[in-house]
């Protein structure tokens, strides 16, 4: 794994990262976490971890931009409606494990997909039937495991 990088954030609102000595743009931070490359970006001024804001600003200029967005208006309101509830730690955790099994989903779909020659397919959506049926049962169990503490 890369080391974390370290991006500051400017009183001018530019992005400085540390480790390659130069301004970045948005875009570029996008394409890290697209990369998977581990960072933080912090407020120069003030020291403070601003991340989130970070990553919520970019997700605001793609829904925001041309296209279709990611987030119905009836998405966003059940996020907001969550807010501040007895149930949004729950919800966290709910959005958190279900987009790991989506990302997983996606990985046996891409496994499958690129495999030079498949043999017999029906066998191979019967596999790959069976892992996510396997991945799902694993998301659930955790799920109710942790909403029982």
């Amino acid at each position: 794994m890369s080391q974390e990088r370290l991006i500051k954030k400017y009183p001018n609102r530019r992005l400085y990262d540390t480790s390659t000595s130069c301004y970045i743009t948005l875009d570029e931070v996008r394409k890290l976490v697209i990369d998977g490359s581990p960072f933080k970006v912090f407020e120069k001024k003030t020291n403070e971890d601003i991340t989130r804001n970070i990553l919520l600003q970019i997700i605001m200029d793609y829904e925001s931009g041309e296209g279709e967005p990611m987030f119905s208006s009836e998405l966003l309101i059940n996020f907001i409606r969550n807010y501040g509830e007895s149930s949004q730690d729950s919800f966290k955790s709910y959005l958190e494990q279900s987009m790991e099994f989506f990302t997983e989903q996606q990985d046996i779909l891409r496994e499958h997909l690129t495999k030079p020659k498949i043999e017999n397919p029906a066998e191979a959506w019967m596999d790959m039937g069976k892992k996510q049926f396997e991945l799902w049962q694993q998301t659930q169990k955790q799920f109710f495991s942790k909403s029982d503490k």
